[in-house]
């Protein structure tokens, strides 16, 4: 019988000694994925340098429900909107009790991730168009940023985006996975963008491109864990201690140092969300 080989061990994040200060700017530790061990993920996550993370809740009962888990942890700022798979689910009362909840809560920095999913087809478009629509007005009236998610519906996003005079305001495209003329559209509009996990795979060489020619202060980086793991985690878990990986594929694409694209990219999220105003 031949002998087994040996696996070669997965890169850990801490060896890529990166310094404190790094922003992640969507994750989702209220899910079950992370109920067992949270303290130890975001111990994980100052460890590897990250020292604010964008909590992303999908709704009101989530937001209700898990933001006591974040108390002890100023780092942790907020996200609330309802995603497109949810939007056949709302109603007046959901607007209501989002439109209180930004009133009363600082750490509250952005409506979303909200858009079109018409991968799944959860809700029925025409009711994540009106949702979508209604989360747009909610980010003007209530004067934040709006974080996007759009799948398979490039065209019908931008339309609503259009429809509701999105131009120019402050706005995140959440999770880009396209190519340069995707990001050019974006970026004509005055937006920013937010690269995930999946610019380290190794058939994403028209994300790399995108990411190239993509504006520095355009950028800022997410996991969406417990999505999307970078390399040498894919597949796994995928946590905010990660983003590390993404940073440096960032990096190598753009041929600049990976601290630089630490640096700029928390500089830039922190400007995007207001993170130093109360």
């Amino acid at each position: 019988m031949g002998k087994k080989k040996n696996k070669k061990p997965r890169e850990l994040p801490e060896a890529l000694g990166l310094p404190t200060g790094g922003v992640e700017t969507h994750a989702h530790l209220d899910m079950e994925p992370f109920a067992e061990d949270l303290d130890a993920v975001l111990d994980r996550a100052e460890a590897c340098g990250v020292a604010r993370i964008g909590q992303v809740f999908l709704g009101p009962e989530a937001y209700e429900k898990g933001r006591g888990l974040f108390e002890s942890r100023p780092g942790v700022f907020f996200l609330l909107g309802v995603h497109p798979h949810d939007a056949k689910g709302w109603t007046d009362e959901t607007l209501s009790a989002m439109r209180a909840a930004f009133a009363s809560d600082s750490r509250l920095k952005a409506v979303g991730e909200a858009g079109l999913d018409y991968y799944y087809d959860y809700s029925p478009r025409d009711v994540q168009r009106r949702v979508f629509a209604a989360q747009l007005q909610l980010a003007c009236e209530v004067d934040r940023p709006m974080v996007v998610h759009s799948r398979d519906a490039l065209d019908e996003t931008f339309e609503v985006l259009e429809a509701e005079g999105f131009k120019d305001r402050p706005l995140l495209w959440h999770c880009f996975g396209g190519d340069t003329a995707f990001a050019r559209r974006v970026l004509d509009n005055g937006w920013m963008i937010s690269i995930p996990g999946a610019v380290t795979w190794k058939k994403m060489d028209e994300l790399r491109e995108a990411v190239e020619m993509i504006p520095m202060d355009r950028l800022v980086l997410e996991t969406d864990c417990p999505f999307l793991a970078p390399d040498p985690w894919r597949g796994k878990r995928n946590e905010p201690a990660f983003i590390g990986f993404t940073a440096r594929a960032v990096a190598e694409a753009k041929g600049l140092p990976l601290e630089e694209i630490w640096r700029v990219t928390a500089e830039n999220a922190t400007r995007f969300f207001r993170l130093d105003e109360e």
